[in-house]
């Protein structure tokens, strides 16, 4: 099991903000033998007659000194969660929250915009310090 990352809190709260319950934390999939654990999950009623909407929230700071070894271990970390997701949970989406300073750097080069978009990854773009959800990109 790894570490809380360290701006778990402020994603938490971000989305409790927004109206999302936070029901695991972490979340935890089973996969045949093996156990992963994605930091959050959460789901939102959208309307009363019809069924809530569940996500699971992978949460990255991009802190260290290398921001594509942080974005190796990120997208790594999000194909094996969607693939159990997809096998265990369809309805849940799953996504990458990344801090909004690595969104307007990394996240703007081409190796990251193409992984992006050839992994469809889901990410939410947060505000660490204000603990506010900026962008929701699908």
């Amino acid at each position: 099991m790894s570490a809380r990352d360290l701006f778990h809190e402020a994603v938490k709260n971000a989305l409790q903000k927004e109206n999302w319950i936070v029901t695991d934390d972490p979340l935890e999939i089973e996969f045949e033998e093996v156990t992963l654990k994605i930091d959050l999950g959460a789901e939102r009623l959208i309307a009363a007659e019809r069924e809530g909407e569940k996500i699971a929230v992978e949460i990255k700071t991009f802190a260290s000194n290398s921001a594509v070894s942080d974005f190796h271990t990120a997208l790594g970390q999000f194909l094996n969660y969607q693939i159990a997701l997809e096998e265990n949970e369809p309805e849940r989406r799953l996504y990458l929250a990344i801090p909004v300073d690595a969104h307007e750097t990394f996240f703007q080069t081409k190796l990251a915009k193409t992984a992006v978009r050839k992994h469809q990854l889901k990410l939410i773009v947060y505000e660490p310090i204000m603990e506010v959800i900026l962008e929701w990109k699908s």
